[in-house]
């Protein structure tokens, strides 16, 4: 079966609060839960060093984006025992939450710029904050915890500082701009504490210039620094964009968190490329300008005090297809010729891995998760790319490319479990029909080019694919597909448990070893986020947070409507309840 008509998104925000800028917070003062906010300590950077156990205070949980966690109360010998401990509603609204729990308080930001304070025992509220802004409400992966502080980015370019145990306003610093262009810029991904300094990357999606990372001061909020993510003329690099003025310069957006290695003193970001590629598609004959288009595509390894670029590795050149090399940067130890080598491993929508050297930034190797055919070889000693011949855009065929712009693999972060050396990715089966139209389309490829998504040519109706890698003898360990591709990044366990969550509504969780399903329960809306696990006393928790589907997931319904129909369409019998908290627990 083909796909026979163009899936069209359009992007509506329909709730645009005209508001002045203003802060209110709300205390709920009932005793038990004013003794758990009172019990509160700060957060050290010790404790996001070495992250105490029960708690999780970062995004993926550590400074090494892992998505594992040492808990294991909830196990493979009873997860079939877990049952819904609590949830509560939350705001209708664009969002990707990834809550933060500390000393039994988790901490969530819900769209419409409000944080919410929550017992993780129960969910009672315990404070709110609510920062109002003329902005419309945009996705937001997270916020950040370090000292008395929770750091929370906003839809209008704020970085607001409130205090952990009343939500009260320590600081709001607006990030400056100076350009405008078709869509703002935004915070989409959560704050990274390095040292005395909190790290944000901007996005640019088709702002002159491009996009760029801040360092700000942790104490007063002040802009200590800025690396622009896109090389400007006169810049190192600058002379990689085919000789183009600054003005047609765009992308290089940071949609998710960076990693940091305490050790080294390096912060890693994962750049976008740019949508704006016609001008980039032939190279100019002029010498020493290339079409390259740093940083486009490129892990940046920083120096967090003061901004310093100490490497970059660009992951593929010249992209005219949208393959993101944006996804988090996890920071693994591996053997490697009998050497225990630090490892920056990431991967871009084409679900291919490169592992590079996190000190120096040289490649090592790469790993093909099976799902693309646009990249034919790879370099062994530079990791360059070779593309396919049918991957340049041309106005005069049509050609199957894979992946779809949409993935492969996209936001819904793989987990990794460091004493297994498992990595369990949530990656999807998707292509696209790439041929000549006459009509525009996200990329200005000028070729009159158009891609129609496309099912795999040896399809099997199974658009999500669920894998176990292990990374240090890079052997596929299983591989669980389904209709219904991943929506939520991948949370494992040291329970031996991998939790996923899909476009069926479905939260999964699979044997470590094997891939076998032990648990699947059925959300009530999807799962468009980043799932944890926590403990208060003796009890272990996982949470999830459901209804507020990011564009991608909302692209896949279109998808999977028009390749099913209506009466296959598990989409079809979704009950989309709404966006909520949802957090599981044994009985």
């Amino acid at each position: 079966m083909n796909f026979r008509k163009t899936l069209a998104v359009d992007i509506v925000f329909t709730s645009v609060f005209f508001l002045q800028l203003s802060w209110s917070v709300s205390v709920y003062s009932q005793s038990s839960e004013t003794e758990l906010l009172t019990a509160v300590r700060p957060v050290s950077q010790e404790m996001l060093i070495d992250p105490p156990e029960q708690d999780w205070l970062i995004w993926r949980r550590n400074y090494a984006s892992y998505g594992h966690s040492p808990l294991s109360q909830i196990n493979k010998s009873n997860v079939t025992n877990l049952e819904l401990a609590w949830e509560i509603e939350l705001e209708r609204g664009p969002n990707a939450p990834t809550p933060l729990v500390h000393d039994g308080v988790l901490y969530l930001l819900s769209t419409q710029d409000t944080l919410l304070a929550l017992n993780a025992m129960s969910g009672e509220e315990l404070w709110r904050y609510r920062h109002e802004s003329s902005e419309a409400p945009s996705s937001k992966i997270g916020i950040a915890l370090y000292g008395n502080k929770v750091l929370m980015p906003t839809a209008d370019l704020h970085m607001v500082a409130l205090d952990h145990k009343s939500g009260e306003v320590i600081w709001d610093t607006g990030i400056n701009t100076e350009r405008s262009g078709v869509l703002p810029y935004a915070l989409r991904g959560a704050p990274v504490i390095a040292g005395n300094m909190l790290v944000q990357g901007v996005t640019a999606t088709f702002m002159p210039g491009g996009g760029f990372i801040v360092g700000l001061d942790l104490e007063t909020g002040q802009e200590v620094w800025r690396f622009n993510t896109v090389a400007w003329p006169g810049e190192p690099g600058g002379n990689t964009w085919n000789d183009i003025p600054l003005e047609e310069r765009s992308g290089g957006s940071v949609w998710v968190p960076g990693s940091y290695d305490p050790e080294l003193d390096l912060v890693y970001f994962g750049l976008a490329p740019t949508y704006h590629t016609e001008p980039l598609l032939r190279p100019v004959d002029i010498e020493g300008v290339t079409n390259d288009a740093l940083y486009t595509n490129s892990t940046v390894a920083l120096r967090p005090e003061t901004g310093e670029l100490v490497w970059y590795f660009q992951h593929i050149a010249n992209d005219q297809w949208d393959l993101d090399w944006v996804y988090e940067r996890q920071l693994i130890e591996i053997e490697l010729g009998g050497v225990t080598r630090k490892v920056v491993l990431t991967a871009g929508k084409m679900a291919l891995y490169d592992a590079l050297d996190a000190a120096t930034g040289e490649y090592l190797f790469s790993m093909d998760m099976g799902l693309q055919n646009i990249v034919t070889a790879i370099d062994p000693e530079t990791g360059a790319k070779t593309l396919s011949s049918i991957a340049t855009p041309n106005a005069e065929e049509t050609h199957l490319l894979c992946p779809f712009a949409n993935g492969g693999r996209n936001w819904q972060s793989a987990a990794y479990n460091p004493d297994s050396k498992m990595l369990f990715l949530p990656i999807a089966e998707v292509c696209m029909n790439a041929g000549p139209t006459g009509q525009g389309g996200i990329l200005s490829t000028g070729a009159g080019m158009e891609a129609t998504p496309s099912p795999l040519a040896a399809s099997d109706d199974q658009f999500g694919r669920w894998q176990a890698v292990n990374v240090e003898t890079r052997e596929l360990v299983w591989d669980h597909r389904k209709e219904a591709p991943p929506t939520s990044a991948a949370l494992s366990t040291e329970g031996g448990l991998v939790f996923i969550g899909a476009l069926d509504q479905s939260f999964t969780a699979l044997d470590e070893a094997t891939g076998e399903v032990l648990w699947s329960t059925d959300l009530g809306d999807i799962p468009a986020s980043f799932p944890i696990t926590y403990q208060v006393g003796d009890k272990q928790y996982i949470a999830v947070a459901i209804g507020t589907p990011t564009i991608h997931a909302n692209v896949w319904l279109g998808l999977t409507q028009e390749y099913f129909g209506a009466d296959r369409n598990f989409a079809g019998s979704l009950s989309r309840q709404g966006p909520a908290l949802k957090v599981f627990s044994l009985n």
